[in-house]
């Protein structure tokens, strides 16, 4: 008996804390099809959850008629997709020269590269944008290119200062350590080489770290607000996170806003459902080996 409550308690439980994350979630797609005076009247009761009143896309026909969505959209899909492929690239090499190559100095340097976890963003973001500012620039200039300098207004300044990522670096770097290093002696012996060793066997065997590292990556260059709002003045190159601040300049319409977030929100849930067992996966077996 006390077995069946505990394993009912367990389940209400989990139905209770997914309700709360849930519930705000459906407040604002429901809320996205309702004008702005219906969402207010509703707030007091369950009607606020519930496809219920005078519902229409109005809300979604405004947001691309008073900001430019498609283009932010764009803009962000293409930011994140990049940062994302060259990211699992560049720290999982990072990672494989760590955990599985023996030279001198490696723990040392593993341990800098997890040092700078504690040191926040906002810290180094003014730095950051002078150095951004002094690197070299290719342009093209009418049929001639010509080099410049700064990188401010780009797409590169909002990609490349977050491909390399400790965590990342990190989370690889655990998960190649549970994979058994006699394989790379096997195939040494065999005649390979180390490129060839993290390209056909320790990578197609990380699948799990990979689609973590993908989620990971995805979400605060999906999410990112601060630093594109420093180095991107031209709207055309602007992602979906800057697009926000334009509903709440002169008429604030909360149903606009609801019907905005929405359209950002799904790509981050699709990607999650995406990889959601192997997310869990790679999770589980990290954390058993770290």
């Amino acid at each position: 008996m006390t077995s069946v409550l505990k394993h009912i308690g367990g389940h209400v439980g989990r139905v209770v804390l997914a309700l709360v994350f849930a519930l705000p979630l459906v407040f604002m797609l429901i809320s996205s099809f309702k004008p702005d005076d219906q969402i207010f009247s509703d707030l007091g009761s369950l009607r606020a959850f519930l496809p219920v009143g005078a519902l229409s896309l109005d809300n979604y026909t405004a947001v691309f008629e008073r900001v430019p969505a498609a283009q932010f959209l764009l803009n962000s899909v293409l930011i994140s997709s990049i940062t994302v492929v060259l990211g699992i690239i560049v720290n999982s090499m990072a990672a494989f020269a760590l955990s599985r190559m023996r030279w001198p100095g490696r723990k040392l340097v593993l341990t800098g590269i997890i040092a700078t976890l504690i040191v926040p963003f906002e810290t180094f973001a003014l730095p950051l944008v002078w150095w951004v500012n002094q690197l070299p620039l290719l342009r093209v200039n009418g049929f001639h290119l010509e080099w410049t300098t700064g990188w401010m207004d780009t797409y590169q300044v909002q990609i490349v200062p977050f491909i390399a990522n400790a965590f990342s670096i990190f989370f690889f770097h655990q998960y190649f350590q549970s994979i058994p290093k006699e394989i790379d002696e096997a195939a040494i012996v065999d005649g390979a080489g180390w490129f060839t060793i993290y390209r056909r066997i320790v990578m197609p065997l990380s699948g799990p770290a990979v689609a973590t590292v993908a989620i990971l990556t995805f979400l605060p260059a999906w999410n990112s607000y601060l630093w594109p709002l420093m180095v991107v003045q031209s709207e055309n190159l602007r992602p979906v996170m800057v697009g926000i601040s334009y509903f709440f300049q002169l008429n604030v319409g909360w149903g606009q806003i609801m019907a905005y977030s929405s359209m950002i929100t799904v790509p981050i849930l699709a990607l999650f459902v995406a990889f959601q067992r192997s997310f869990v996966n790679s999770i589980a077996s990290t954390g058993v080996k770290g």
